[in-house]
């Protein structure tokens, strides 16, 4: 009877999840080369090849595809089996920026669950300034946030990846004649709205407001009706607006970071973290 080997299998699981040996290496803490050591041994144990290996992308092989669900049903089986001897539940309080939600939480929030069924998370979304104020108050133990190119990161600061803010709109947008640049903005104070308004500002395009959200929701919503343009991450945005700026003569926006700041020091609750940072990162 063939044993699996666990740590291979949430190797595996993790590779197919995030699509990279590297993103899954960093969740695990520890080399891309150890994750693909682990993952050569599985497949010599199981006699099949689960992952086709290409200088790009990462891909399941239709093995891995079958194996896939039971592997997910093993590693869950497995942390009920470790729970049900426990009585203490941990608490993680997370905050996270709602500009870099992406419309992957529900599955990346799944994610954590199967992977740490003992661990409450207590997730709040706001916007960076609160979050970041929230955390040196130690009312969160971590946040995911986001800041502009420019501006120097913390000390306390993990960069985990930057990406560019685009000028997003339905594909038939344009603005009306002779009129300012229709925005649609998150209410002050808000990091992005500053950069967007600055960048327009030193390009000389004359802009006003059209709608003034509580939350990215509500902005996403306005854009998606057709109400304005709005400067968001593509992550953030409702499915089917477009990058405009390119097509309306608008400046480009800059790069912006997304980092982790934590006091997080128990183990599990650090890999739960690795997991979700990882997990966003590859949205």
């Amino acid at each position: 009877m063939k044993v699996l080997d666990l740590d291979a299998v949430r190797a595996f699981v993790l590779v197919a999840d995030l699509h990279s040996f590297t993103r899954a290496a960093d969740a695990l803490d520890t080399t891309q080369s150890a994750v693909s050591l682990k993952l050569k041994r599985l497949e010599a144990h199981l006699g099949k090849q689960l992952v086709e290996r290409t200088p790009r992308v990462v891909r399941l092989s239709a093995d891995g595809n079958a194996f896939l669900g039971a592997a997910r049903d093993l590693l869950s089986a497995h942390e009920r089996a470790l729970g049900s001897l426990s009585l203490e539940r941990r608490r993680l309080t997370l905050g996270l920026s709602e500009h870099v939600a992406g419309t992957n939480l529900p599955q990346l929030l799944a994610r954590l669950n199967a992977h740490d069924p003992g661990l409450v998370v207590e997730l709040h979304l706001g916007r960076s300034a609160a979050l970041l104020a929230q955390f040196d108050e130690r009312r969160l133990d971590a946040v995911i946030i986001r800041h502009g190119a420019d501006e120097p990161p913390r000390d306390d600061a993990q960069v985990l990846f930057s990406e560019p803010l685009g000028w997003l709109a339905t594909p038939q947008w344009l603005p009306r004649v002779s009129e300012p640049l229709a925005l649609a903005l998150l209410s002050p104070p808000c990091n992005v709205r500053e950069i967007a308004l600055h960048t327009l500002n030193e390009a000389g395009v004359a802009w006003q407001e059209v709608f003034i959200g509580g939350g990215v929701a509500a902005v996403g919503a306005a854009v998606a009706a057709g109400l304005a343009v709005s400067p968001l991450a593509r992550r953030v945005a409702p499915r089917g607006l477009v990058d405009v700026g390119a097509r309306l003569g608008l400046p480009p926006l800059p790069e912006s970071r997304v980092t982790l700041h934590s006091r997080v020091r128990d183990k599990r609750s650090i890999e739960t973290l690795r997991l979700m940072t990882s997990g966003l990162a590859t949205q």
